[in-house]
């Protein structure tokens, strides 16, 4: 097997992004060799090429009834996303992810019948463009898609028996990896019960014995109950890769800079180090994809307000703690050449009376990212004139800094003096962001602004 690398996942889920080529810049400054994307986003894409890093392209859930049931479809779609790209000097593109967790309890299986005929017929389109040895099919799953007291009893749910049969068949047969999402920050944050130093790697006072193992991580735990359902299937010894692993530094309790450096060099130690496993000892998975490499302030925070605060990197490529990928002594380098906005800031005017506040600070909150200032965040204890000020500057940023935006009825007004305080950052925004980049159409903040019958300039 060859030696496992660290890479990580590239999200653009963003409302402050940066250019891909100065992305690709920090993963190359980093010497990172592996990204995940979760997309065919051809400006990241074009970014990519001539870089030398292996990428994992993705195929949305949303794309997986189309090309599963059309071949043609299929085909089109392998010629636009991935031959266009590849080639001498091209985008070194390795996998293909058919699907993102397609398998998700919360799907309630509305992409389940979509998942082998879409990896039938993309593998045909790869075998027509003599792309089929090169390029990996896989399925990324969520650790949910098995289950178990006991990681020896580790086994598919039962009503993905069939369907995992087939998939792991399909990757046995091609010499694609098993591709898994492990988070032990989930199981802690969803799980009172959870004892918390299971989660890291530095030993626990909650072993778990399971026979002669002794399991004193969950990572570990997760990690071969999956080996155990593979066994199961008839496929002990696939190789399985890491698709998403992570620790989020901010918007729930347990979610800090500290945790996040604690887990996230543990594990790459652990697996750098050739530690394995105690059903699989001495072989660590494949590949590992930290998640994730940058903040993404626009993504859904259903899950909780954590999910936009994933990154090693900050949204605009600044290191948020040293980390060592595992290169020699090097810890992580920050963006280079990153434009910013001038350092100023929009807080709430002390001279005026701020009862009135709430239509605005909805606004502001509906539109930027405000999740630092919520209960376990950041910014949480910066009292409510500190709130009123984070809100509205996030905003203000959001809007390129238009001297407008940054009025909210005279409440607000513009400082030269940062107002972050110890660990709550006012953030700057970034000038390399073109305003087609931001995940909402100016119609639909107008129509927004409209309904709560506030006039803030757009710009």
């Amino acid at each position: 097997m060859a030696e496992s690398a660290v890479g990580v996942n590239w999200g653009t889920i963003s409302l402050h992004r940066l250019k891909p080529s100065t992305v690709v810049d920090l993963l190359k400054d980093n010497k990172i060799s592996k990204v995940k994307i979760f997309d065919t986003d051809p400006v990241v894409l074009r970014a990519l090429i001539g870089s030398g890093i292996q990428v994992m392209v993705g195929v949305p859930n949303e794309m997986l009834a189309s090309l599963s049931s059309s071949a043609a479809a299929s085909d089109s779609w392998v010629r636009q996303n991935v031959t266009a790209y590849m080639g001498k000097g091209g985008v070194d593109i390795r996998y293909i992810a058919v699907g993102n967790e397609p398998f998700l309890t919360s799907y309630s299986g509305q992409f389940q019948s979509y998942v082998v005929p879409a990896l039938l017929n993309l593998q045909q389109s790869l075998a027509r463009v003599n792309l089929a040895s090169y390029i990996k099919l896989v399925v990324p799953c969520n650790a949910d898609a098995y289950e178990s007291s006991l990681p020896s009893q580790g086994a598919f749910r039962p009503e993905l028996m069939q369907i995992m049969t087939q998939i792991v068949s399909f990757l046995n047969s091609n010499g694609s990896p098993f591709v898994v999402n492990i988070y032990p920050f989930l199981s802690l944050y969803g799980n009172s019960d959870f004892p918390q130093d299971y989660a890291f790697f530095d030993g626990t006072t909650h072993a778990v014995t399971d026979g002669a193992n002794v399991y004193t991580n969950a990572f570990d735990g997760n990690l071969d109950t999956l080996v155990a359902a593979l066994t199961k299937l008839g496929y002990g010894q696939m190789p399985i890769v890491i698709g998403e692993v992570g620790w989020p530094t901010d918007g729930a309790i347990g979610a800090n800079l500290t945790a996040a450096r604690a887990f996230n060099q543990g594990l790459i130690n652990r697996v750098l180090g050739n530690k394995g496993t105690p059903l699989r000892p001495g072989v660590p998975p494949a590949d590992i994809y930290l998640f994730s490499l940058l903040d993404e302030g626009a993504k859904s925070i259903l899950p909780g307000n954590f999910e936009r605060h994933w990154g090693i990197f900050s949204f605009d490529g600044q290191a948020k703690y040293p980390l060592n990928l595992g290169l020699g002594n090097r810890l992580l380098k920050n963006a280079r050449d990153v434009q910013y906005f001038p350092s100023r800031w929009c807080v709430a005017n002390p001279s005026r009376d701020l009862s009135n506040v709430e239509n605005h600070m909805q606004l502001a909150c509906g539109m930027a990212d405000c999740t630092t200032l919520n209960y376990g965040g950041s910014c949480n204890g910066i009292g409510a004139k500190g709130n009123i000020s984070y809100a509205f500057n996030s905003y203000y940023q959001l809007q390129n800094q238009n001297v407008r935006s940054c009025n909210f009825n005279g409440l607000g007004m513009v400082t030269f003096l940062d107002p972050s305080v110890g660990e709550c950052r006012f953030l700057v925004g970034v000038s390399e962001t073109s305003s087609s980049s931001h995940p909402y159409s100016r119609w639909v903040i107008f129509w927004f602004l409209l309904s709560l019958g506030i006039g803030v300039f757009l710009v």
